[in-house]
């Protein structure tokens, strides 16, 4: 690649041909400030806090967007620059809801660090009219506050990104907001509750709903039994919002919060995802067998499932009839468990602690209620578990490390692997091995189907069986295997879907992080890197290796894909129009 030479803040630099002021000045260890900025997904150069100094140029530019090329001189820190930013600042502010000390995003709102950082703490000087909007609490997993919007538009741009496109800019100049189409409630249009629009918000204008009294008010009932389960990805992202190092497996200190927190049994959803692996694989198996709809496609995204749904009605027959690994979960628990613990499952309560907001919608679906009562009452974010462990006064990075409770509590390396991207391919790749030809694979690891590419493709030779897969995360990525299935052009045996990109780890409901981490550092790699780690470490690596899914099978499902399991850990879709 052809370098150039330019200078920033006086210093020499040689970088790569094209790139912007705002990548160039990385390369000198200086960051400058964004707000509408995301790296290959909103560049658009609006909210122009990342304005420089270029020498002969007549006015301020936009870092973000404007090329670097030979000879050029860059000032990121004069005081032209620092005035600039601090106007616009002002100007934001001047339409901008301040309750900053009870806003949910207080500490890691992107607005609120540029106000300090430049000194921004009142905005009469812009004093003027403003508009004020009604909060749009219509969705199951979210609430829209424009009073705290500044219209960088990440949120738009998210949304697109996942190829759904719901929100966008509507009227124009001052009355410019962020809207559905016709300004209709959020509820009724085709969100898909990803929450990819919550994560990229660098502002408290988008935040999912918040259910942690729920929780607390059931953990003091003393009448309820509170059961608490952790999804595979958060020990692999929990400890981010402590401010540990991006893909620390915090498995141990997060059981011993939950602990604290005062959860009658704090239990590892890994479990669950290991008893998804057993009746996925085996009704995969089936379907190859007996002339079954083919590809057969996981059901463990909800936010991918409610896509489908939307957007691929008539592809509903591909769709596995699993349940996700939360719901089997809380049916389990309401069921088996307890029938096990002689217990009227209607004290039982049960929370998810999930990367994904789309899980608070799942909750209320029909078809989810396997003992009568929903198998999941409460489903919380990484971010809402954090606020809990954080306001009971937990000091998280200081405690012991303590293991899950059981029965419970075990699981496999095949499970934890759920939370990145292939990670569900890979799992039940290994377990349908045993099921087809009655031996184990040679080696439990499939590294075709990891790593972080938006679609990945397969294949094995399996018993003689030819077995094609593809892998696909982010429903915009999921809609061109869609399509391939539509046309008849695909000719895959099994397709695996994350509805976000990269999957769990990158969850609408994950740790917030400023942009300038989100444009410059791959979390998905380092968060993924925490769970094959643990992969690695597990003795047991493959879902049917389980001992306690083996009691749950001997003592009341029977067998898997029988009829008691399919009472108990299956379920049904339903074709949703486009725009509800």
């Amino acid at each position: 690649m052809e370098n150039v030479n330019i200078k920033i803040n006086g210093m020499p630099l040689s970088v790569p041909k094209g790139i912007s002021i705002l990548e160039a000045a990385r390369y000198a260890g200086i960051e400058i400030p964004t707000l509408c900025y995301l790296k290959d997904i909103n560049e658009i150069g609006a909210c122009r806090i990342c304005m420089v100094e270029v020498k002969g140029a007549r006015n301020l530019v936009s870092a973000c967007v404007f090329p670097v090329a030979e000879g050029m001189e860059i000032f990121t820190n004069t005081d032209k620059v620092r005035r600039s930013r601090r106007t616009t600042l002002e100007l934001i502010l001047s339409v901008h809801e301040k309750n900053c000390l009870t806003c949910v995003r207080s500490g890691t709102c992107e607005v609120q660090k540029l106000c300090k950082d430049y000194g921004v703490d009142n905005a009469d000087e812009y004093k003027g009219e403003t508009i004020h909007y009604e909060k749009d609490v219509s969705a199951a997993h979210m609430i829209r506050d424009n009073n705290k919007c500044i219209l960088c538009r990440r949120c738009v741009a998210a949304c697109d990104a996942q190829g759904i496109g719901v929100i966008g800019a509507n009227a124009r100049g001052f009355d410019t907001h962020i809207g559905s189409a016709f300004d209709k409630k959020l509820a009724d249009v085709s969100c898909i509750s990803c929450g990819q629009c919550i994560v990229n918000c660098p502002t408290g204008a988008i935040v999912e709903k918040d259910d942690t009294a729920k929780v607390l008010d059931a953990v003091n009932d003393p009448d309820k039994f509170v059961i608490v389960n952790t999804a595979p990805s958060i020990r692999a992202t929990l400890g981010e919002a402590f401010g540990m190092k991006i893909g620390t497996n915090v498995e141990g200190k997060m059981v011993a919060a939950l602990r604290r927190l005062g959860f009658d049994k704090v239990f590892d959803t890994d479990f669950a995802a290991d008893l998804t692996i057993i009746e996925e694989a085996n009704e995969l198996v089936e379907r190859v067998k007996n002339g079954g709809v083919l590809p057969m496609i996981t059901s463990c995204s909800p936010g991918w499932i409610k896509y489908c749904e939307h957007y691929y009605p008539e592809l509903i027959p591909h769709l596995s009839t699993c349940k996700s690994p939360q719901q089997m979960f809380g049916a389990t628990m309401k069921t088996w468990y307890a029938k096990k613990l002689n217990m009227d499952p209607s004290k039982m309560v049960v929370v998810g602690v999930m990367p994904c907001t789309a899980k608070k919608f799942e909750t209320k679906r029909d078809g989810e209620a396997a003992s009568g009562y929903p198998d999941v009452d409460i489903a919380i974010t990484t971010r809402e578990l954090a606020r809990m462990i954080e306001s009971a006064g937990i000091y998280f990075k200081h405690l012991p490390d303590e293991e899950f409770d059981n029965p419970f509590g075990e699981s496999t390396g095949a499970a934890t692997i759920f939370g990145a991207t292939g990670g569900v391919m890979e799992a039940a790749l290994r377990t349908a091995v045993k099921l087809i030809t009655g031996e184990e694979a040679p080696s439990p690891d499939f590294t075709e189907v990891r790593g972080m590419k938006n679609i990945k493709e397969a294949q094995y030779d399996v018993g003689g069986l030819n077995v094609k897969v593809a892998v696909a995360s982010g429903t915009k990525n999921a809609g061109y295997l869609m399509d391939k299935i539509k046309d008849g052009s695909a000719d895959y045996t099994f397709i695996e879907i994350m509805g976000c990109p990269g999957g769990c780890i990158n969850g609408g409901g994950q740790p917030i992080q400023h942009a300038v981490v989100r444009n410059f550092v791959d979390l998905k790699e380092r968060r993924a890197k925490a769970l094959y780690e643990s992969d690695e470490k597990n003795q047991k690596r493959r879902s049917h290796e389980n001992s306690a899914v083996k009691e749950l099978y001997d003592e009341f499902l029977g067998e898997p894909g029988g009829h008691k399991a399919h009472e108990v850990l299956h379920t049904t879709y339903v074709a949703r129009k486009k725009y509800d």
